[in-house]
């Protein structure tokens, strides 16, 4: 490690001489570096640490103190002899009720010497941590050629940092801890907590969390926008060293998690085939070609969830991770295959999708399934991201004119009436009772005459016949679109 002023006083060449309390856990504190500065406020130019030497009064001692003590200034040297002789009381005192290690530093000891031991530690301390890192790594590349890759490097990552270590997987889990026992249960949950936004968020990233008593530094396993977990990495305070190992073992655990990917892409193409197979109304093919590598197809009755969005190769990928119904890409769309009574709302919602659900239909009729899903999808929306065929098909044929286009059609073929509301809504009431003069005059409380005046009225206004059945059930329908 890094020199301390316990070191530093005891080398006699040097002649130091502690003034303030010995014992005090000050000098043991790793010095990084040693400089010297007769400013009245040299703190800008330091650094947390360092020790300052000078040979001055400060003319100001107690505030001089306070700010080094502020800064974190590990300790401060008093070179006698060269302006003054003897340390001055005054500074002592204070550094004593600031808890400031001083020394004196006599007049035959340049300050370049005291740097110089401290320079000459911090040298050995490093390339003692540089040393430790490259064996550490040799240890964890040796380690990452055993049958389980991945789990071996990781142990042996957590041996060498004397720390625990974690993976949290692509599904949101966490995978694996070393040692064995290191994190209980409620810390398990904490760490799937803190992985699940960076999971989600799609990109490479990095945070730290609390979990029991020890700080685990947490990132991001593979490429933005398909992320393969996050690597937990116990320890309050890793030192450059400890960093090193831990980048590299970032990139060999992203390595190996990535070589999977050659396998769920040919997972992935026979997915897509099961699934043409299936359109093609082959379902015993399908079940042939399936079965051995992705599992039995669900027998039936199910629901065709037909996704769209831009994330949805990450929700395909998520899917793969977790024990789920069949599902295949289609094209740019995710179609997933739902046991009768499932919904695919938690999907939607994971990943910002798009979806419509079919009916419940058989493995045979899927091709329907497909079309009704489609038709569902284009109805979703931001606020209901998930539409059902059933809430569809409740509407019956008016409920597929619930559209923009539409609207704005009805809207215009009832421009000529916008200034008689009236006039509407006798048309409304005409209509709903299917056209019949007598019915909706005494609904409406007026004489069929007069009725049949209003009728022809608007029939002059709108320009159209509304003795046949197209023309009323056209008018029917715009009344139905605009409020």
């Amino acid at each position: 490690m890094p020199a301390t002023l316990t070191q530093l006083l005891a080398q006699t060449d040097l002649g130091l001489r502690l003034l303030t309390p010995a014992g005090s856990a000050a000098l043991d504190q790793p010095i990084l570096w040693a400089h010297s500065s007769e400013l009245a406020d040299p703190t800008p130019f330091l650094s947390e640490g360092q020790v300052l030497l000078i040979t001055g009064t400060p003319d100001d001692v107690e505030p001089y103190v306070a700010r080094l003590v502020a800064h974190g200034i590990a300790g401060l040297g008093f070179g006698t002899e060269v302006v003054r002789d003897g340390t001055p009381d005054a500074l002592a005192e204070a550094c004593i009720r600031h808890g400031l290690p001083l020394f004196e530093v006599p007049y035959r000891t340049p300050f370049i010497a005291i740097a110089r031991f401290i320079a000459d530690r911090v040298a050995v301390d490093s390339y003692a941590r540089s040393t430790w890192a490259l064996g550490a790594f040799r240890a964890i590349s040796l380690a990452a050629l055993r049958p389980d890759a991945l789990g071996s490097a990781l142990a042996e990552l957590a041996r060498q940092l004397g720390h625990p270590v974690a993976l949290v997987g692509a599904t949101g889990a966490v995978d694996r801890v070393f040692p064995a026992h290191a994190l209980d249960a409620a810390a398990r949950a904490s760490l799937v907590a803190a992985a699940e936004p960076l999971l989600r968020a799609r990109r490479r990233a990095g945070s730290t969390v609390l979990l029991g008593q020890e700080s685990f530094t947490l990132q991001t396993l593979g490429a933005a926008g398909r992320l393969r977990g996050v690597l937990a990495v116990g320890g309050d305070a890793l030192d450059p060293a400890d960093q090193q190992v831990v980048t590299g073992v970032v990139a060999l655990a992203g390595l190996a998690l990535e070589q999977t990917r050659a396998t769920d892409a040919a997972r992935a193409r026979l997915r897509t085939a099961v699934w043409r197979a299936l359109l093609a109304g082959d379902p015993a093919t399908a079940a042939v070609v399936a079965e051995p590598v992705i599992g039995a197809l669900p027998a039936g009755p199910v629901r065709l969830a037909l996704f769209a969005g831009a994330s949805v190769d990450a929700a395909a990928e998520w899917l793969e991770l977790h024990p789920a119904p069949f599902f295949a890409r289609d094209g740019d769309d995710l179609v997933v295959l739902l046991e009768a009574g499932a919904v695919a709302d938690d999907l939607a919602t994971r990943f910002d999708l798009r979806a419509g659900v079919s009916a419940p239909a058989s493995l045979e009729s899927l091709r329907a399934a497909l079309a009704q899903a489609s038709a569902s999808r284009d109805r979703s929306s931001a606020g209901a991201p998930v539409s059902a065929f059933d809430d569809l098909a409740g509407g019956g044929m008016l409920g597929l004119l619930h559209t923009e286009d539409a609207r704005a059609v009805a809207a215009a073929s009832l421009a000529p009436l916008a200034d008689e509301p009236t006039l509407l809504a006798i048309l409304r009431t005409w209509l709903d009772h299917g056209g019949v003069y007598d019915a909706a005059a005494r609904d409406l409380g007026i004489h069929r005459h007069t009725l049949r005046t209003r009728v022809a009225e608007a029939e002059r206004l709108l320009g159209r016949d509304l003795t046949s059945f197209p023309a009323r059930a056209d008018l029917y329908l715009a009344l139905q679109l605009v409020p």
